[in-house]
């Protein structure tokens, strides 16, 4: 079987197309025929090796895959059910979905929503889900179409797209905030009403700045994130989910203390069951799948090496589709 495996030995880190057999396949209660995969700013990071992801050693990259079941010892699930994984720590710790067969724990693992093919799954992938769970965190806390617009940071990115697509298709006024000028029409075709330079938002602002929107999807970080909470409406929520640009969080209590801003922490690796069901519900319901097209693009393993970098560095858009059996 092909696969994509990283391996690290005398400080020497490689990655390579190589083959395996279903006996170097690592432990767990299901064996699923992988048929698509994703490429995720983590995967960038295992394929490259600019950032220790990888915490074991040889690893087969892919944190998400979708699938059908090849061999079952579980209950739950039975040969030839239609299954996705998403996080778990895959890709990680436990050899992931960039390999034509994966091994993992029937926990990890969800029903394959009635609405989609494996292509479209993957065409959504972990940073559909994430964005997703953001959107579920914005209501949590009460937000609504009503409540104003709400800004997605990193919007050309994969959680930034589908979570554009998204707010956009429920009614929501969405502010996008990109660096990239020339994808403004890409935006605007998802959805997005308004779209703001990237400098505004990145560089050291205000403590406390003018209420611009309700609430806010942040995939960035850094500055750009202190930057969205201090122009948050007052008892608006700010979901935040990742680190693009960095992990520090350069802000002061202000928006929390004088405006009863939210910010809720979103994590999609060790999300519970009945939670990530209910996104991919949603994204069943609440995302336009003729959108998906738009916002992705399909490649097999041997391209992955070159995207990789590219992902790095802030060159590629939307989401890229790993297309992993021959």
């Amino acid at each position: 079987m092909k696969a994509i495996l990283v391996d690290k030995a005398d400080d020497r880190y490689t990655a390579q197309i190589t083959d395996i057999s279903t006996a170097d396949l690592p432990a767990g209660d299901v064996t699923v025929g992988v048929e698509y995969s994703t490429l995720n700013y983590k995967d960038s990071l295992a394929i490259t090796g600019a950032s220790p992801v990888v915490r074991r050693f040889p690893m087969v990259p892919g944190i998400d895959f979708a699938g059908t079941v090849v061999d079952s010892e579980s209950e739950e699930f039975a040969v030839g059910d239609r299954v996705l994984l998403n996080g778990w720590g895959v890709g990680e710790t436990h050899w992931g979905g960039y390999a034509e067969v994966a091994r993992v724990e029937s926990d990890w693992l969800i029903p394959m929503p009635s609405a989609f093919t494996t292509q479209q799954a993957m065409a959504i992938g972990t940073a559909g889900y994430t964005a997703m769970l953001c959107v579920l965190a914005l209501e949590d806390h009460g937000a609504s179409p009503m409540s104003g617009p709400v800004v997605v940071t990193g919007a050309t990115g994969g959680v930034g797209s589908v979570a554009v697509a998204i707010l956009a298709k429920l009614g929501y006024d969405v502010i996008a905030v990109t660096g990239k000028t020339e994808e403004h029409e890409y935006l605007s075709r998802l959805g997005a009403s308004e779209i703001i330079d990237r400098a505004e938002m990145s560089e050291p602002g205000r403590p406390l700045g003018k209420e611009r929107w309700a609430g806010a999807i942040d995939s960035v970080g850094s500055h750009t994130l202190a930057n969205v909470l201090a122009s948050t409406k007052y008892g608006g929520t700010v979901a935040a989910c990742g680190l693009a640009r960095g992990m520090d969080l350069p802000a002061t209590v202000l928006p929390f203390i004088l405006r009863s801003v939210t910010l809720a922490g979103v994590d999609s690796v060790h999300c519970p069951r009945p939670r990530r069901m209910e996104a991919w519900g949603r994204l069943a319901a609440d995302l336009d799948l003729d959108l998906l097209e738009e916002m992705s693009a399909e490649v097999r393993l041997e391209g992955l090496f070159e995207l990789a970098r590219r992902q790095l560095e802030g060159g590629i858009k939307g989401r890229t589709i790993v297309k992993v059996k021959s």
